[in-house]
């Protein structure tokens, strides 16, 4: 992948109101104007560079904004106060009563309930699939289809979509590509793999801090100004805006997303070599037993590596739950939803993240109830890590005390 978007966001340089290297925060809801004229062809979308109302735009949001378009490598993006608010407003701008929706079966727990659950009181029906079988996804597409989603490495079972595959097929059909890349931001481009348009959960690994939510669609310019529009726009009428103070904050620690990235990446890797060699069921897609490592090896940045999620099934949810409370207590990290966190975080989906999707659904997925996932953390010793891991194991019984590879 020749995009080099750790360039284009550096390459971004704002002057702060007063010379800072920050720039200034816009902590305002309303705007003034000084003619009436203005003011109401700001309402018409006439003019440029004049601000409204914060639940349309502010400066603040449109420097995230500006970071999020060169991250992605599209023409323009907006932000939202949650990745949900931003999911909500493309799929209802999308798409309207009596339309239908083609999905990845293996999505993040809030996204199946809005799809399965919430939009079918507007009678807007999913059909899930396995999307790294184009044949089935090609098959679920009917005359009444509005998009493809899916998220590029799937929650939770790190499933690898086909992004220039899943592209080629939706141009066929005349229907845009919508990708969810919250896992897999700078290691994979999905725009330039021909995702139409792109949607974050900042909250993740771009923030990093886990100190905020929030939310992210990069798509062309036309698609963003019509998630604004004061008339029809979803994004501006269901009220999802991201505070200008946080939207600066998240700006701020976007600036080491590059040099994260690569981190966690490194740590995810190393612990998923040595937890296989020790005959854990491991999943991680930098392992080539991982049954979408050609495809992502195919289609990832190599600077950035396979990231930083990966499962661990160790047989029960007891045995995972005791698992991550001993893991806690040994300070390895949090038992936690979310990701991208400087610690590691831990959770069994199945019980969490994954929750909304029933049991048996879960079991026919293959997401079993013992499974953990893991967000590894930016260790710095990630060999004394695996020590203290893998201790706990044995103190559980899930590996037997033995001979530490090292």
């Amino acid at each position: 992948m020749k995009y080099k978007a750790s360039d284009k966001i550096q390459d971004l340089q704002y002057f702060g109101e007063f010379g800072g290297v920050n720039p200034s925060i816009s902590d305002s809801s309303t705007y003034t104007f000084l003619s009436a004229k203005t003011m109401f062809d700001t309402f018409e979308g006439n003019t440029e560079g004049c601000y409204l109302y914060s639940r349309h735009s502010s400066p603040s949001n449109l420097y995230l904004g500006e970071a999020m378009a060169q991250l992605e490598g599209t023409e323009s993006a907006n932000v939202y106060a949650s990745g949900m608010g931003a999911i909500s407003a493309v799929i209802l701008q999308l798409c309207n009563a009596g339309d239908h929706i083609v999905c990845s079966r293996t999505i993040y727990g809030g996204t199946y309930a809005l799809l399965k659950n919430f939009l079918k009181k507007f009678n807007i029906t999913t059909s899930f699939v396995d999307i790294t079988k184009l044949d089935s996804v090609e098959g679920a597409i009917t005359s009444k289809t509005k998009m493809i989603y899916c998220e590029a490495v799937s929650n939770p079972l790190l499933e690898v979509a086909d992004l220039p595959g899943l592209s080629t097929l939706s141009k066929q059909h005349g229907i845009p590509l919508v990708v969810d890349n919250t896992f897999s931001p700078l290691s994979i481009s999905a725009a330039k793999l021909g995702a139409d348009i792109v949607v974050h959960s900042l909250t993740k690994f771009i923030n990093g801090s886990s100190d905020c939510v929030a939310g992210a669609v990069c798509a062309s310019k036309d698609f963003c100004l019509s998630l604004k529009d004061v008339n029809d726009g979803a994004g501006m009428l269901l009220g999802s805006t991201m505070d200008s103070l946080r939207a600066a904050s998240v700006l701020k620690n976007m600036r080491t997303l590059h040099i994260r990235i690569k981190k966690h990446s490194e740590n995810a890797l190393y612990l998923a070599q040595q937890f296989e060699k020790d005959g854990l069921t491991v999943v991680y897609p930098g392992l080539k037993s991982h049954s979408g490592h050609q495809t992502m090896t195919s289609q990832f940045n190599p600077e950035f590596g396979y990231g930083g999620l990966l499962t661990l099934d160790v047989g029960s949810l007891d045995m995972a739950n005791a698992l991550m409370e001993l893991m806690q207590r040994e300070k390895l990290g949090y038992l936690a939803v979310s990701l991208g966190f400087y610690k590691t975080l831990f959770s069994a989906p199945g019980t969490s993240t994954s929750s909304e999707i029933p049991l048996e659904e879960q079991e026919a997925l293959g997401l079993s109830q013992g499974l953990i996932r893991l967000s590894i953390g930016l260790d710095n010793d990630i060999h004394k890590t695996y020590l203290t891991m893998r201790a706990c194991m044995e103190r559980l019984g899930v590996l037997q005390t033995g001979k530490v590879l090292v």
